[in-house]
């Protein structure tokens, strides 16, 4: 198969392919490293090429479909997991078993080629870890494709793979997912696995998931891993129809939201509004009906809670490792804002979590009583064109503080729903000056099924991926 067919094609396409007899997982695991071949020089996506690929089950619903997964968060039983840290250099830690959620993705067919590059500890909206350098965006090489699942996000928009594993902990799926023209859906809080390492990442604002080309991609890719993990510390109602069935019905005439800027928070560049305001026309035009509202909230105890849970993230994942290893956390092995931000939540105390906890219930029952009146909210992903390489650097002489309000006001829209644990996704909604631009839709908890529709819609209407960036396979 030559790469200008495979990058054609979105996985639900390749698996027919696949089914037909017309190419074998094999050939387009081949197209899949070729791929990474034409492009990697020039965006840094991997972290790590495997040796031999990953095969899933051969009747999945993805069967010989190439995959790539994130370096964090995700464990493959026997290759390196390095999180975007010179702590783990070496690769000295390799896990033992498979996450749940990769078994999940190898039952669904998918081949795993590779992992994706991430900023040390996921903790940047940008992908530039002093690991592995600079990851950069197909549609200009001088900017990011976001973070912290830049590798990922870059790796769907060029071609490479048709989806990727991604995910999100203050809007690492959407952000890189709207920096690179993507689709990028955060699922409701439990609806993926995240164990059996991991419990509640960040207080339970880390989600799973992945960054795709297509919207069937994700709905059909959420009906494969979507549902209860055994030991989990909770569960979540099952949908009542399958994703993939879902999308392939009409969209009821819903009660939208719109909110081209949340007030009390950074304001958007005028296009980017605009660009939320003319999705809520085409589906105003559609027949939904749009009503401009925005949630309120404390804006200081979101931004509190939040600093809380990732520095306790950073201080237990940082100085544990270290710990684990044998050696002094230091600028020799962390990134400035990582050591200062894990120096910072090494200090917070048991009255800290217990003022974030009742900082989060505050803010989610806020948020819990808007979505009440509508059926989703549209609103920007990000404030700005995807920022140039450099911009958020881990080794500028910041504060932990200061590092977490740069960041914090760099992408302000999005972590809200890591806090909520409501869906939320990331669609494209057109260009400027040669740049992808995203809208953001955000859905009461366990309605993933009306944000994959609205998303389905805004494709038909506009449909992206016949548009490619520059840097891609083919």
């Amino acid at each position: 198969m030559k790469l200008s067919e495979y990058a054609a094609h979105d996985g639900v396409g390749l698996s027919e392919l696949v089914r037909k007899g017309e190419v074998t997982g094999d050939e387009l695991a081949a197209c899949a490293n070729a791929a990474i071949d034409a492009v990697n020089d020039r965006l840094n996506v991997m972290a790590q090429r495997l040796d031999q690929p990953l095969a899933g089950e051969a009747d999945g619903p993805f069967a010989g479909v190439p995959f790539l997964v994130k370096d964090i968060v995700l464990h493959l039983a026997g290759v390196p997991h390095r999180m975007g840290t010179r702590l783990l250099a070496a690769g000295q830690y390799v896990p033992e078993q498979n996450s749940e959620l990769f078994a999940r993705f190898r039952k669904a067919g998918l081949i795993t080629v590779g992992v994706t590059t991430t900023p040390e500890f996921g903790f940047n909206a940008t992908t530039e870890s002093l690991l592995y350098g600079p990851t950069r965006n197909p549609w200009d090489v001088t900017r990011s494709p976001g973070g912290s699942s830049g590798g990922s996000a870059a790796a769907v928009a060029a071609g490479v793979v048709p989806m990727a594993h991604a995910n999100d902990g203050g809007g690492s799926i959407r952000i890189p997912a709207a920096s690179c023209g993507v689709v990028g859906l955060k699922p409701t809080r439990g609806r993926t696995p995240i164990g059996p390492d991991y419990m509640l990442p960040l207080m339970g604002m880390g989600i799973e998931f992945a960054v795709t080309r297509s919207v069937r991609d994700a709905a059909l890719l959420l009906d494969c891993v979507e549902g209860p993990e055994i030991g989990a510390m909770f569960d979540i109602p099952r949908p009542a129809e399958r994703y993939a069935a879902v999308v392939s019905q009409p969209t009821r005439k819903l009660k939208l939201a719109l909110a081209a800027h949340l007030p009390g928070l950074p304001e958007p560049d005028p296009h980017v509004a605009e660009a939320v305001r003319a999705t809520a026309r085409l589906l105003e035009g559609e027949g939904h009906v749009v009503v401009e509202a925005a949630p309120t909230f404390d804006r200081e105890a979101w931004r509190r809670a939040t600093y809380v849970a990732w520095m306790g993230f950073l201080a237990s994942g940082a100085f544990g490792l270290a710990d684990m290893l044998g050696v002094a956390p230091s600028a020799d092995n962390l990134e400035a804002a990582t050591l200062a931000c894990a120096e910072a939540g090494a200090k917070l105390t048991a009255m800290d979590y217990e003022l974030a906890f009742v900082q989060m219930n505050a803010v989610n029952r806020a948020l819990g009583q808007f979505m009440a009146g509508y059926d989703a909210l549209l609103m920007p992903c990000l404030r700005h064109a995807p920022v140039e390489i450099g911009f958020l650097d881990q080794n500028a002489p910041l504060s932990a503080e200061g590092w977490f309000n740069h960041l914090f006001d760099t992408v302000p829209y999005t972590g809200l729903f890591n806090m909520t644990g409501q869906p939320a996704i990331s669609v494209p909604a057109g260009w400027h000056a040669g740049l992808p631009l995203a809208v953001q839709i955000v859905a009461p908890m366990g309605d993933e099924a009306t944000l994959l529709q609205l998303a389905r819609d805004l494709e038909a209407a506009r449909p992206w991926a016949q548009v490619r960036p520059p840097v891609c396979v083919a």
